[in-house]
């Protein structure tokens, strides 16, 4: 039987906090949110409205414990360590959302949670974040997601793909699209989060999280159609060089021009965890229960042209 825990989130409105909150709320915790106020709030949840950025808004945590607090929001180390300098240490965990953008670059496939990590890498920061519990004897458990998608995606990954399918433009991929990526949904990566509240064994420890799969870029955008409706074998593919690109024109594709794959025998041993979605099925929810639903609208492919 699953013990209510008093659990602050910081976030729990948007992407990831939605199925998270859901699930939280579902195993009998007593919720905090901590979020700007912009979004609709589940039935049965405690409220503070600030910005995580605003030191004064911060202060209504002062004082506060919690048995848990769950930061799905923050991305530096500072960010974290605000909230922990208010409410002091949680009594039972720190459940962080890192990213397995914190890895280097290597020629072995797929990364497993020692894999060298890059400081110069954007997401350093949940990397430093993550060592810093550490070293303060601050009981967590982080995630490390690759690209997460579903509904509520507010990064373009797999929107991107389906402006171009469904208006019937042109896909660029690098090279021959052979570059392998993974992607995991996001009602998964919340029920890994959940149920690490139920294992004493994942404490003071990282996971990578995601699909079970790797998948071509070639083979994402085939799925990506079949979720529209489309035939795969109608979409018109364009390659395009990534080493001549400058820095900038790189960001006009939504995901690395690199291999990126992690294994996740970890989570799925000491969580007894396993993906409910393969990458169609996905990729059918996210186009099904967001992308469709969206009022009809021209794509902006401008940054097409950078790449091609």
């Amino acid at each position: 039987m699953t013990v209510a825990l008093e659990i602050l989130v910081m976030g729990g409105t948007r992407f990831i906090g939605r199925p998270l909150v859901a699930e939280l709320l579902q195993a009998g915790h007593q919720l905090t949110l901590f979020t700007r106020g912009r979004q609709p709030l589940p039935a049965g949840v405690q409220h503070l409205a600030g910005d995580r950025s605003q030191a004064a808004d911060l202060e209504q945590l002062r004082g506060r414990r919690f048995d848990v607090i769950i930061d799905s929001s923050g991305r530096t180390l500072e960010d974290s360590r605000a909230v922990i300098e208010r409410t002091e240490a949680p009594r039972e965990r720190f459940v962080y959302v890192s990213s397995a953008g914190v890895y280097a670059d290597s020629q072995a496939w797929p990364l497993d949670e020692e894999a060298p990590t890059d400081p110069k890498s954007r997401h350093a920061g949940k990397a430093e974040t993550e060592a810093w519990l550490q070293n303060k004897g601050i009981p967590f458990t982080s995630f490390r997601p690759t690209y997460i998608i579903g509904a509520g995606n507010y990064n373009p990954v797999e929107s991107w793909f389906f402006d171009r399918i469904v208006h019937d433009r042109p896909v660029p991929l690098p090279g021959d699209g052979s570059t392998i990526t993974q992607v995991g949904h996001v009602a998964d990566l919340a029920a890994a989060m959940a149920r690490c509240l139920e294992v004493g064994a994942s404490v003071n420890r990282i996971y990578n999280c995601t699909g079970s799969q790797g998948v071509t870029f070639r083979g994402l955008t085939e799925a990506a159609a079949r979720a529209c409706g489309k035939d795969p074998a109608a979409v018109t593919i364009r390659s395009f060089d990534p080493a001549g690109l400058d820095p900038k024109a790189r960001k006009a594709f939504p995901l690395r021009l690199n291999h990126f794959l992690t294994e996740t025998h970890r989570l799925r041993r000491e969580l007894a965890w396993n993906p409910r979605f393969d990458l169609d099925q996905a990729l059918a929810d996210s186009y099904a229960n967001d992308y469709a639903l969206r009022p009809a609208s021209t794509p902006d492919t401008s940054g097409d042209a950078v790449l091609l």
